[in-house]
């Protein structure tokens, strides 16, 4: 019997790999057809639709809320990847936008803290883990942004990798994945052509329809992933953060968001362990940071679908932008800690005031986006 469940446990580990990598096709599928949607509509629509994202407060507002609603930065920067790809985006106006959404994927973290608000002391500890990480995001863009604005260092380094990797921007590059995605897009415009859409209507079901794709085909990836390596997350934590954190426990959480394709699973399985007193707020805080770099992977990814060195450098920014975030505070031990107590400080807040908590990630995370994006128009 118990080879019988070993193999039956063989047989469905190698199912659930094949159809990851099914899904992870059906993936590049969707990005393709956002950036084939998108060209499709022409440019007056593009000028349209993206005319206001000129501004980067509200590139960076549309990059928290859009983060938000899909409850995934790697939906939100795959997409964006996609709209540079088809040229309705610049790299300058998607660069708020990734940062956005570095920020708005913090939302899901809090939003698990919440269940433990029946229990003051827990609530505490898992209140302050989660809003660790959206405290650093927030320093990181305060900083960044500024300095990108001011300066594009952020896309120049990015640009120049592109540059080395695939050549300069203004000509296509030949993508192997996007000859391997290229006909089921055409079956798809053919698809909906024989339907009856023509011109714009065409581009806005082939929009719609990557949209459906990518964010459906990264949460099966993600749930699949999660069941596939569970247990081994579980125990490269609890053996990693046993020891303490720094750079190995970054390093624990950069891997395991790579493999399950999802920064907030990482974060989100950080929360509970630190709201049991299992693991500290220390030691949360640099796996929070490698998930942030972890997390970058899905946009590289979606480029390599895109036939575009733009959509590169794009997904180069956000890889980039979280690895400058570390450098500059983390690495320094005089800044190191201002997130950890401003988290903990919050979190005291929270704890006595619980309707505080709720008012906090309503506010941040909805109510702002859509005030200064009503305020920007």
């Amino acid at each position: 019997m118990e080879q019988g469940s070993a193999g039956e446990r063989t047989m469905a580990w190698q199912l659930r790999s094949v159809v990851v990598i099914g899904l992870i096709y059906l993936f590049l599928i969707g990005v393709s057809c956002i950036e084939a949607g998108i060209k499709t509509m022409g440019a007056d629509t593009q000028e349209q639709l993206f005319s206001n994202v000129s501004n980067p407060l509200a590139g960076l507002f549309v990059g928290i809320l859009g983060t938000v609603l899909v409850q995934s930065s790697s939906a939100s920067t795959s997409v964006i990847v996609g709209l540079v790809a088809s040229g309705a985006l610049g790299v300058d106006d998607a660069v708020p936008m990734i940062m956005g959404a570095n920020i708005g994927t913090t939302v899901t973290n809090t939003l698990v803290s919440l269940g433990s608000v029946r229990r003051t002391n827990e609530f505490r500890r898992a209140f302050a883990a989660a809003t660790v990480h959206d405290f650093f995001n927030l320093f990181a863009v305060s900083l960044l942004l500024p300095l990108e604005l001011a300066t594009g260092w952020l896309s120049d380094i990015a640009s120049w990798i592109s540059e080395q990797l695939v050549g300069s921007s203004g000509s296509d590059w030949k993508s192997p994945i996007k000859e391997w995605v290229k006909q089921p897009v055409s079956w798809l415009t053919d698809f909906w052509e024989w339907v009856g859409a023509t011109g714009n209507a065409v581009g806005i079901l082939l929009v719609t329809t990557g949209l459906v794709v990518v964010v459906g085909s990264l949460a099966l990836i993600t749930k699949n992933m999660r069941a596939l390596v569970a247990d081994r997350v579980e125990r490269s934590l609890n053996a990693v953060l046993g020891r303490g954190g720094g750079i190995v426990a970054m390093a624990v959480g950069l891997l395991i968001t790579v493999t399950v394709q999802s920064s907030s699973i990482t974060t989100s399985i950080m929360v509970p362990l630190a709201g049991a007193g299992v693991v500290t707020l220390r030691n949360v805080y640099p796996v929070t940071l490698g998930a942030n770099v972890g997390t970058t992977i899905t946009a590289l990814l979606a480029a390599l679908a895109a036939s575009s060195p733009d959509a590169l450098t794009v997904a180069l920014v956000h890889t980039v932008f979280n690895v400058s975030g570390i450098l500059l505070l983390y690495t320094p031990r005089l800044v190191r800690d201002v997130p950890i107590m401003c988290a903990e400080m919050l979190a005291k807040v929270a704890a006595d005031h619980r309707s505080w908590a709720v008012a906090y990630v309503v506010g941040m995370f909805v109510v702002l986006p859509i005030v200064g994006l009503a305020i920007l128009n």
